[in-house]
């Protein structure tokens, strides 16, 4: 499953933003346009978005191990680390068959949304866990909300069984079946 981890952390300090752009490689400033410097990490893969308030939002992880180190990368000027918290997990995965999305909704209205001329994606509200699945007609799943990792498996878990119900069956094969009804296969 692809992942997407997004994290806060407090430097517990005030921060000048135009001395870390000007210090900081791979780093971006534009006041009129964002208030956070933009500083895009190497290794891990992520970007951090920096507040003079020594707020700092890290996005792009693929796990909590190198959201946590993407934060503690030195940025030039002695910073603490408090309050380290996992914001948000983003998965993804392919269940690799068609869904019959507006069926799906109806079945489901007290969890789904659909609505296909403004988002092409079904949008689940699951209880338990708590995780948001944005369900697409191709079968590509997006999960959003978690805390932890196992929140993204579990939902995905519970919502299986639903999108199996609803896998769409391709037009040709709704043919064949149709032709095939006509045949007789007795034999004389």
């Amino acid at each position: 499953m692809g992942r997407n981890i997004v994290s806060t952390v407090n430097l517990d300090c005030k921060l000048d933003l135009k001395a870390i752009a000007l210090q900081a490689r791979n780093a971006e400033y534009n006041p009129k346009r964002f208030a956070a410097v933009i500083m895009r990490i190497r290794e891990p893969k992520t970007t951090a978005l920096i507040f003079a308030s020594g707020k700092m939002v890290c996005t792009g992880a693929k796990s909590e191990q190198q959201s946590k180190l993407a934060a503690r990368k030195k940025l030039g000027f002695p910073a603490k680390f408090k309050d380290f918290k996992i914001q948000n997990i983003v998965g993804s995965c392919d269940v690799k068959f068609p869904i019959r999305l507006e069926g799906l909704a109806y079945s489901h209205g007290a969890f789904s949304s659909y609505e296909p001329e403004l988002f092409p994606g079904l949008i689940y509200r699951m209880k338990q866990p708590k995780i948001v699945l944005l369900i697409f007609v191709s079968g590509k799943i997006v999960l959003t909300g978690a805390k932890v990792r196992e929140e993204t498996y579990t939902a995905f878990e519970n919502i299986y069984p639903v999108l199996t119900e609803f896998r769409k069956v391709q037009q040709w094969l709704m043919r064949m079946l149709f032709i095939l009804r006509k045949v007789d296969f007795s034999v004389p």
